[in-house]
Order: structure tokens, then sequence, then C-alpha cells
């Protein structure tokens, strides 16, 4: 097994997420390329932004490839005299072709923000939130020509709370995904790793998040409303319609008893907060933003702005 200090490397990824994993392969192996999306316009000026991984590279004076398709036989020539031992893969944002799969000596290795085989695809920490797992995780693992169907390598475990946002889910995450992969290649040096198939039985798919996604059915249950909230705080944001006009529920709360409203509905206004009725259970709105405004708390809202006892939030447009 070759010295891992020796192990020449390229780097796949993109969003700040797999930026601790780039440090992580970059303090014990030779880096040879970082690939990562082009530039983006990002921003209200549209400003065309580096991705978080290629900022860091930069920054560490790394080589840097941005192919808009990683199949261009230019690139592919690229990769080729870069003769890497390992690729790794994280969050990269692109499928990877057989030929470049089965390129590199060691192989692909992938980091992957859940407990594979469950949630395969682009949007693991959403849905899982969304679906209002308990626990998740980070799997490594050798990549196929399959989504996310290869050979599994090591796993690492976190709980979920009730109340734990994406934000929060996504920074234990990358913190634990770097840690993992710091693990599994100590093991694929030292000959000890071990691959595990995967149960294609137990899988499930994450399929991407689009801002559709967070828009709120309020004949769903209190549960559910507040699962989808805090799986999409950080975007799209879930919203709602109220007389005609789009609003951001950032925060939610599930609160104690019956509701006694129809869903969307709100109920009388006691100075306590601003609760609504859903398909099944209360719900207490803790951070909201109207149109054309910063987020803010409901609390703040409503002493700003008079809503009738019994107006309803809307699941659609009239």
């Amino acid at each position: 097994m070759a010295d891992l200090a020796r192990l020449r490397t390229v780097f796949m990824g993109t969003p700040l997420f797999a930026v601790p994993c780039l440090k992580k392969l970059h303090a014990v192996s030779d880096v040879a390329a970082v690939v990562t999306q082009p530039d983006r316009p990002r921003g209200r000026g549209q400003r065309m932004t580096p991705s978080p991984v290629k900022a860091y590279a930069i920054e560490q004076g790394l080589p840097v490839f941005q192919p808009v398709k990683v199949r261009e036989t230019a690139f592919l020539e690229t990769l080729r005299k870069i003769q890497p031992d390992l690729i790794v893969v994280v969050a990269f944002g692109q499928i990877l072709p057989p030929a470049i799969l089965a390129l590199p000596k060691q192989g692909c290795i992938n980091v992957h923000a859940s407990l594979l085989p469950r949630y395969r695809g682009a949007a693991p920490m959403q849905r899982c939130l969304m679906a209002g797992e308990k626990t998740t995780g980070v799997t490594t693992m050798f990549m196929d020509a399959g989504l996310d169907t290869g050979d599994m390598l090591q796993k690492t475990e976190i709980p979920i709370g009730p109340d734990m946002t994406l934000a929060e889910l996504h920074d234990a995450l990358m913190v634990r995904g770097a840690d993992l992969l710091g693990t599994t290649l100590e093991a694929l040096m030292v000959g000890t790793l071990r691959r595990e198939t995967q149960d294609d039985a137990m899988a499930n798919y994450a399929p991407m998040i689009t801002k559709e996604t967070g828009r709120i059915d309020w004949t769903k249950s209190a549960v559910e409303i507040h699962n989808l909230v805090r799986a999409l705080d950080s975007w799209p944001g879930a919203y709602t319609f109220l007389a005609g006009k789009s609003y951001k529920i950032w925060r939610t709360h599930l609160a104690d008893g019956t509701a006694h409203t129809a869903p969307g509905a709100f109920e009388p206004f006691t100075g306590r907060g601003l609760f609504v009725g859903t398909g099944e259970g209360r719900l207490e709105i803790v951070e909201i933003q109207a149109p054309g405004k910063k987020r803010m708390k409901a609390t703040d809202y409503l002493r700003g702005h008079v809503l009738s006892s019994g107006s309803c939030f809307q699941s659609e447009l009239p």
C-alpha cells in the first residue's frame, strides 16, 4: 500500500460542506488538482463568485480546474496526465463518467451526507429532516457508475433533535465528514479498509430541492410542516400565502393541544405568539418574513401589523 503522504490525489467538490474534507486531504496527501464547478453569478449584483472550494484551493496555491462538464475530452486528458492514485469526491455536483472512475489506481472515494443506503442522491440532509428522522450521519464509499450505490467503507452517526435545522445539521456533518475521510484514508494506507455492499432493498432517494419544495400545505400535520420549515431554513425557505402575497416561514415550534381552527387559520391573538391550525395539531410561527422585509420574530411582526383573528395562510395563490 502506498505511503499516504506520497499519494497523488485529486479532489472534486464545490460547496462549503466540502472544504473541511479538502483541508484534510491537503494535510495528508499530495493534492495535484482541485476540480470544482464554474464560477456562478451571486447576490443582487450577480457578480461572478467562485465556489468555497475554489476559494480555499487558491488560498493554498492548489491547481484549480473548472470544467463545465467533466466528460469533456480536454478535461479527461488533463486528468490522465495528472495520473492520480486516488480521487476524493465531496458534493461536487456532477456525475463522474466511467472513464474517470476507472482512472485512479486506488479508486474514487465519495463522502456522502447520509447513512447509506438511505438517502442516496442530491439532498440527503434536507430530505432526512423532512422525513423526521431521529438519526443520520456520513458514509464514505467507493464510487461506481450508479447514484451513490458503491460499496460502503466507513460510517459515523449523529442524533437529530426535534428542532435541529438544516444549518445546524450541515455544520455538524461537515465536521464529521472530514474526520471520517481522515480515518478512511488511514485505513486505506495500512490496508485495513473493508468494503460493504449496499442493500438496495433498504435504499431510498433524496431528490434535488426546488423552490416548489418549500410551499407549505397547511392540510398536512403540524409535525410535517415543522419538519419542512427546519429542513429548508437555508434555501429556499418554506413559504405560504396571505392576502395574495408570499411570506417566508423560517422557524416554527410544535405547540401543545388540539387545533381549534381550520388548516392555515390564525388562532385568536393573546399576545403570546402567532399560532396556526394545521391538518393535525397546532403550530407556532416563531420567525416570519413578509414580502420585501427582513426575517423577524413573529411576535415583533405582530406588534407592527394587524392580522385579523381567523385570517388564513393559504397553500396557493387564490
